[in-house]
This record gives structure tokens, sequence and C-alpha cells, in this order.
């Protein structure tokens, strides 16, 4: 009986899914082998991201649950087992890159997940370095979780940031987690001020964004990206927006850009503008993708906010949600919206956007298979 040659199967291998794969890894020695080859599981993952397939929406429900849901067909949903299994302990998504997931629970613990291969591990714990006494002032604390391609590492940045009387700050902090030395370290401190208690960054052209103020007294929000490579803070110039509307801005990635979502009323509508920046760190690239008027049509409330969260497989349309998560398809020719159904999924926290792979997590970090280490 003829045999497979071996790069014959890889490339039947590359365009499977996870599930498959780990299922394969049984077939021989060579094959599983193969299948967790660190050059293979970036091939695989590199076609993924290419091909916009194997791409999921991870949903937190209002218990302790987590769904994911196949978005080109939201019929197909698969509830998932996290890594406290069945401890009622909150769980929220800090960020989302390239299949791995981190997760903050109501402890502040940090973990770090790959839903598709089950395996999730707990960070070490890092202390905030400020005296005693300001330790009863609030706080602002900002995450963010990405990849460097440049060091071949996964990181998680946590700013935090003090807040005493009058819109003093007595303290501000950055340091980052590296997957790859499984530790923590402090950097240099960023000059901008935090807006809200807490707040997760987004993730584009390996770098983390969030939305800050330039001084205490301002009242005009910035856009703030962390290089993930050389691990400094720029501002991005926003576009030019209609200066006497009242804006609600939000920043998402979308197709890999910085994408800004400006919701404002004009005269009797909500008018949601999505625009998109084609070339980063360069203003005059912003160009607004989409003008929707009357978004708030998607409920019963008079006033929602709707989010971009990714371009369909052929790139004609763009999915939204909503803040009271209901999930519409924008088609971007027609400017027609088609409700998006999801079965058996109660009501939603948080959604996200996820890429099933075989990214694996540190190997000599402390490893969790649904129970808790030790305090």
């Amino acid at each position: 009986m003829a045999t497979l040659s071996h790069d014959l199967a890889i490339e039947i291998l590359r365009g499977l899914s996870v599930k498959d794969l780990l299922r394969f890894q049984c077939v021989s020695k060579l094959w599983c082998s193969s299948i967790n080859d660190s050059y293979f599981i970036k091939l695989h993952l590199s076609d993924s991201l290419k091909t916009n397939t194997n791409h999921s929406l991870i949903l937190r429900t209002c218990g302790y649950d987590f769904v994911s849901v196949n978005y080109d067909s939201p019929k197909t949903t698969q509830r998932l087992n996290h890594p406290l299994g069945e401890q009622k302990k909150l769980l929220k998504i800090l960020g989302s890159c390239n299949g791995l997931l981190a997760l903050i629970d109501d402890n502040n613990r940090i973990f770090l997940w790959n839903p598709s291969t089950r395996k999730s591990q707990v960070l070490p714990s890092t202390e905030i370095d400020f005296s005693s006494a300001s330790s009863f002032f609030p706080r602002s604390t900002y995450y963010g979780f990405g990849y460097d391609p440049i060091s071949d590492d996964y990181k998680l940045v946590r700013m935090v940031q003090l807040h005493g009387n009058n819109k003093g700050y007595l303290h501000s902090e950055a340091k980052v987690y590296s997957l790859r030395s499984n530790c923590w370290r402090r950097i240099k401190d960023f000059c901008f001020y935090l807006i809200l208690h807490r707040k997760f960054g987004i993730l584009a052209n390996n770098a983390l964004h969030w939305m800050v103020f330039k001084t205490p007294q301002s009242w005009k929000q910035n856009l703030v990206g962390f290089d993930l490579g050389t691990e400094e803070f720029r501002f991005l110039e926003l576009p030019d927006l209609c200066l006497d509307k009242l804006f609600c801005y939000d920043i998402k990635a979308m197709g890999g850009y910085n994408c800004l979502t400006a919701t404002y009323s004009d005269s009797s509508d909500v008018v949601a503008e999505v625009w998109i920046m084609k070339e980063y760190g360069v203003k005059e690239s912003w160009v607004k993708l989409i003008s929707w008027n009357q978004p708030h049509l998607l409920s019963c409330f008079p006033s929602v906010v709707v989010v971009p969260l990714a371009f369909s497989k052929k790139g004609d349309k763009v999915l939204f949600s909503s803040d009271v998560h209901t999930f519409v398809w924008y088609d971007l020719g027609s400017k027609k919206v088609e409700k998006v159904g999801i079965r058996d999924v109660p009501i939603i926290h948080d959604v996200d956007l996820y890429v099933q792979s075989l990214v694996p997590l540190n190997s000599n970090a402390l490893m969790i298979n649904n129970e808790m280490p030790p305090q």
C-alpha cells in the first residue's frame, strides 16, 4: 500500500482544524511530532489568519460559562471548559491573540488559556510598587495582551495609576509579563492619564492601544499605542471629526487595522461612524468605512453603542455587536443590516474574537487542568 510522503502529509494537515489535528496526533509518532513542531504550529496559524478561517467568537455569558460561536455560521455553538472548571468564579477576558486568551478573575489572578488545546496556566503575581500610605487611594488598571514577532514572545502589559484628591495622580507604573521567561519586569513609566477604573487594550499592527488623556484636566480623549517590540509608548492622531458633536469613542481592531467607532446624535438620529487606519501611525490614512444612521434600531433601547467585531470571510460585510449584545451583519455594498441569532446562549457580558490554534504555553510555568493551583 502506498504511503504519503511527509511533505504531502504536512500539506494536508495544515488545512485541517485544530480539533482534527489533536485527534490525528495518535496516528503515528511522526505525525504527533510534526503537529507539535513549532514551525508547523506557526504555519497552521499563518494559514488561518491569511484565509480568515478557524475564527470564532468567544462569549462570556451571564453565569460563569464561555461559549464558542462560529460567526460565519452562528447556529454552531460550543460550551468551553475554562481554567476554573466548575468553580463559581468570575472571569473576564483581558485580550485575545493567536488563539491564546488572557483572563483575570475577581481576585486579580491572571491566566493564559488556549481553548482549542484546553491548556492553561496561571501567571506569577506581581505587586504594585507604591508606598503603603498610597494604597488607600482609588486606582486605574489597564491591561493588554499581544504577540511580539521580533522576540517571538507573547506579552501581557499592566499599567497602574493611583488617583489622589483634586485629580492629582500619586503614582503610575507599567510592567510587562513575558510568556517565554514566565516573569514580570517593570518598564519605563508612561506620561499620560488613564480614564477608567479598568480597561483592556486593543491589538493591531504588533501594538496595543488604549484611549487616554494627555493631561488630568483634558476633556479630549487620545489614542496611545504600545509597541510590543520596542516597548515604547506613542500617541497616534485620530481622524478629524465634527468637534461640535458629542462623540462616544470606541477603539477596536478589525482585519488587522486600528478601527475607531464614533457614535453621536444628529437631530433625531443616532449615527455610528466606523474609521479604519490603513497605514499605521499616519493620520491622513484614516478612511471612513461606514456611516450608519439609526443603529439603535438594533434593539428596544433608545440609545445603543455599536462595536464592529470582524469582517466576513469574503470581506463584504462587517459583524457588529451592541452594548446590549445584539449581533448584526452590515453589508458594505447594499448598506443593509441582517440580524444574527445565536441559539441557546443566555445574556452575554463579554464578546471577543479568537482564532483556533495550537500555540503552546510555557512548559515551565504552573499549568492547570481545570483545578486551581494551591494558594
